[in-house]
C-alpha cells in the first residue's frame, strides 16, 4: 500500500542512529530532538520522538520564551489518538511545543457546549475538527435527484458551520476543518456527477460548498481531499484498519498529516517562509554559466531537461507575483550570472524580480546571511534551493534555522517539491501581497537615491513621503488580520489577532485602531504599521505596534507617535502606556518606547518592560512625513 513520504527532508543517518542515542542520553536538548524532527521520520520513529519530547519537555521544563505552546484540541468523529505524535512532532519541526487534547469519540458537541468540560479546563487556541464522511452522510439514496442531492450537500455543509459558529461562541483561536475524506467508492465511475445521489457525489459537493463557507467563516481548511486525489485514497485511508479501529487516517500518513496541520498553525503564526532564495547553475537552468557560456546552457524549447527548468523558474515568478521574495545566492562572476537573466530569450525569471542578488566566490552561508540582512527580514523565514548536496549540507550545519529541501535529482520535480514542503503555506491573499515585488524593487531604487546624498536630512526630504492613515476597516481587514499574525521583529507585543478579535477591536469606540500606509516618490509602500490602543481607566494603553521593517530609518516611528498621540488627546486619554514582551526576534525593539519619550514604569526579570507618558508633556517630532488621514484604503 502507498505511503506519503515527506521526501523533501534529508534522511536520518543511518550510521548514526540519533534516535537511539537521544533514548540513551540522560539529557536531551530542544535543539537535538529540532534537528531529528526536521529529518524524514515513518510513524514508529515519530512516536519515539515523541516520546522523548513529553520526557524531557513537559509544559513545566521549558523555560525557552523563544518557543511558542499551541494548545491544539482536536475534535473528531473518529478514532485520533494516532494523530497526536504527529502533530506535536511537526511542531516540534516549526519550534513549537504542541499541547494536545483529544475529544470523546465523536462528543464534540457536547465538548462544546458544556461550559464544565475538560475543553474548557484546556483552553485551546487552536481547533482542529475531523469529521468522517459516514457520520456525516448517513445512509443515502443514490436515487436522489440532482436537487435533493444538492440540499443534503448544502445541509451537511451548513451543519459543520453550525459546528464553527459554536466554537466561535466559546472560544478566541484558530479554527482548522479537515475536509471530508472521499472514501466512498464511485458507482458511475469517470461520470459519477451523473448520479448526483451516490455518497461520492454527496462528499464532493460537501467539500466544494465548505470551501466558500470558510472563507466566509474564517475558517483555515486543512484539504485532504486535495492530498487523497494527488496520492491516492489508499496513501492516506486503510479501509481494513477503519473497520477494525474506526481510524479514518492511515497510521503510515499521521507524519504528514500532522504536519500538513501545523503549516497552517505557523501560518496563522507568522512562521510561514517569506523569501525564495535560489542558486544559478543547475537549479535555474541547465551547466555551468561561467563554462558553458549564454549560448551552452539548457533553458527553454527543444530539450526535455531545458523546459523543466523553465517550469520551475515559472512557479518562482508566480511566488513572487503571490508576494514571496525571491533572492539568488550563487558562487559565481557576477556579470556570468546576471548574464542570462538579461539576455536569454527563454529566461523567465528577470532580474526585476530578484529582490536580492548576489553572486560571488564565498561561502553561502555567509551570502545568505547577507541577503537577510538586506532584506531585513528574519533568517528563519528563508528557503535556500540548491541542487547541490554538498551545499545544502554546508547551509543545514551552519545555518540550522534555514530551510532547505532535498531537491530530486530531477529538475522537473523541483517546483512539486518546494511546493510539497509547504514552506510558503498562506491562510490568505491580499491586494498588498501582488503588490510587493513592486515594493522591493523600489527600495532599491531608495537606496541608489540614498546612496547619492551626502546627508541622511537631504534624503528623506527628497523622499517626499506621506504617511496616509485610517481606523480599521473593512477594506484593510485581511491584511490587518495577516500583519499581526506574520510580523515579529519590530512587533512590541507580538499579540495574535483572529479575524472575529480584529472586529471586535474595530467595532469598539473607545479603542484606537490605526491602519499606517507609506507613500513616496517611489511608490506605495502598503500598509507598513499597526496600531490598537486600548482604554485603561483614563489613560490608553498601546496593546499592539507593528512596522515592516522594511521602511525603518525613514522616521516613521517618530511620525506615527505624533499620530499616535494625537488621536489618544482626541479620545481624552491622560497617559499613554507602552509594553515590550520580549520575544526571540524583537529585541531591536526594547529601546523603542524610550526612544520616544516614554519613562520606564516597571521592568519584569524576564525583560518585559512597562512604559509610561503624561499626553500633556509631550513635543511632537520634527520629521519630513506628512500625516494624512484616509477617506479609503487606497
Amino acid at each position: 500500500m502507498r505511503t506519503v513520504d515527506m521526501y523533501w527532508l534529508p534522511r536520518l543517518s543511518a550510521e548514526r542512529d540519533e534516535l537511539r542515542q537521544l533514548a540513551r542520553a540522560e539529557a536531551v536538548t530542544w535543539n537535538e530532538l529540532v534537528k531529528v524532527a526536521n529529518t524524514q521520520l515513518d510513524f514508529v520513529q515519530i512516536n519515539r520522538v515523541d516520546k522523548l519530547l513529553q520526557k524531557h519537555f513537559a509544559a513545566e521544563q521549558l523555560d525557552d520564551k523563544s518557543v511558542k505552546t499551541l494548545r491544539v484540541a482536536i475534535l473528531s468523529s473518529s478514532t485520533a489518538d494516532h494523530l497526536v505524535p504527529g502533530l506535536r512532532v511537526a511542531g516540534l519541526r516549526r519550534n513549537f511545543r504542541v499541547q494536545t487534547f483529544l475529544g470523546d469519540y465523536g462528543q464534540y458537541i457536547q465538548e462544546l457546549q458544556a461550559p464544565e468540560s475538560a475543553l474548557f479546563h484546556f483552553k485551546p487556541n487552536v481547533l482542529l475538527f475531523s469529521f468522517h464522511a459516514q457520520h456525516l452522510l448517513g445512509a443515502n439514496d443514490p436515487a436522489l435527484s440532482f436537487d435533493d442531492a444538492s440540499a443534503q450537500s448544502e445541509a451537511i455543509a451548513d451543519k459543520i458551520s453550525q459546528v464553527w459558529r459554536l466554537a466561535r461562541q466559546r472560544f478566541s483561536g484558530q479554527i482548522i476543518q479537515q475536509t471530508i475524506l472521499p472514501v466512498y467508492t464511485r458507482l458511475m465511475g469517470s461520470n459519477e456527477h451523473r448520479l448526483p445521489g451516490s455518497a461520492a457525489a454527496i462528499v464532493d459537493g460537501v467539500n466544494a460548498r465548505l470551501r466558500p463557507l470558510a472563507i466566509a467563516e474564517g475558517v483555515d481548511l486543512l484539504s485532504i481531499d486535495n492530498m487523497v486525489a494527488r496520492d491516492g485514497l489508499f496513501a492516506w485511508h486503510d479501509p481494513g484498519l477503519w473497520h477494525r479501529a474506526k481510524q479514518e487516517i492511515s497510521p503510515a500518513a499521521t507524519p504528514a498529516y500532522g504536519d500538513f496541520a501545523v503549516r497552517l498553525m505557523a501560518a496563522q503564526q507568522g512562521r510561514s517562509a517569506k523569501c525564495l532564495v535560489l542558486d544559478l547553475d543547475n537549479t535555474l537552468w541547465g551547466g555551468v554559466i561561467g563554462d558553458d557560456g549564454l549560448e551552452g546552457i539548457r533553458l527553454g524549447q527543444g530539450s526535455a531537461i531545458g523546459e523543466a527548468f523553465v517550469s520551475f523558474q515559472q512557479y518562482a515568478r508566480d511566488l513572487s507575483r503571490r508576494g514571496i521574495i525571491l533572492a539568488v545566492c550563487s558562487k559565481n562572476d557576477t556579470a556570468n550570472a546576471q548574464s542570462p537573466f538579461d539576455s536569454h530569450p527563454d529566461m523567465v525569471l528577470k532580474q526585476t524580480d530578484i529582490a536580492c542578488f548576489i553572486a560571488n566566490w564565498e561561502d553561502k552561508p555567509s551570502n545568505i546571511r547577507r541577503i537577510a540582512e538586506h532584506l531585513n527580514i528574519g533568517i528563519d523565514s528563508l528557503v535556500f534551493v540548491d541542487d547541490n548536496p554538498f551545499e545544502r549540507n554546508v547551509v543545514r550545519r551552519e545555518l540550522p534555522m534555514v530551510a532547505v529541501p532535498e531537491l530530486p535529482e530531477e529538475p522537473a520535480l523541483y517546483a512539486q517539491c518546494v511546493a510539497d514542503a509547504g514552506y510558503f503555506e498562506g491562510l490568505q491573499v491580499t491586494s498588498d501581497d501582488f503588490e510587493r515585488g513592486g515594493q522591493y524593487r523600489a527600495n532599491a531604487a531608495r537606496e541608489s537615491l540614498r546612496a547619492s546624498h551626502t546627508d541622511l536630512a537631504s534624503y528623506l526630504k527628497s523622499l517626499n513621503m506621506e504617511l496616509r492613515w485610517a481606523p480599521f476597516d473593512k477594506i484593510g481587514q485581511q491584511r490587518i488580520v495577516q500583519l499581526i499574525n506574520k510580523t515579529n521583529q519590530f512587533n512590541l507585543t507580538t499579540r495574535r489577532y483572529t479575524e472575529k478579535e480584529v472586529v471586535t477591536t474595530m467595532e469598539n469606540p473607545k479603542a484606537l485602531t490605526l491602519q499606517l500606509r507609506l507613500i513616496d516618490q517611489f511608490g506605495d509602500n502598503g500598509i507598513i504599521g499597526i496600531v490598537i490602543a486600548l482604554p485603561d481607566s483614563s489613560d490608553l494603553r498601546i496593546d499592539t505596534w507593528l512596522m515592516s521593517c522594511r521602511v525603518l530609518g525613514r522616521q516613521v516611528e517618530e511620525a506615527t507617535m505624533n499620530l499616535v498621540v494625537a488621536e489618544a488627546q482626541r479620545l481624552g486619554a491622560e497617559k499613554l502606556i507602552g509594553e515590550f514582551l520580549p520575544t526571540k526576534k524583537n529585541g531591536m525593539v526594547r529601546e523603542h518606547y524610550k526612544k520616544l519619550g516614554f519613562a520606564c514604569a516597571a521592568a519584569s526579570e524576564d525583560g518585559a518592560t512597562r512604559w509610561l507618558l503624561p499626553l500633556e508633556n509631550f513635543k511632537p517630532f520634527d520629521t519630513f512625513i506628512s500625516i494624512i488621514r484616509s477617506s479609503t484604503r487606497g
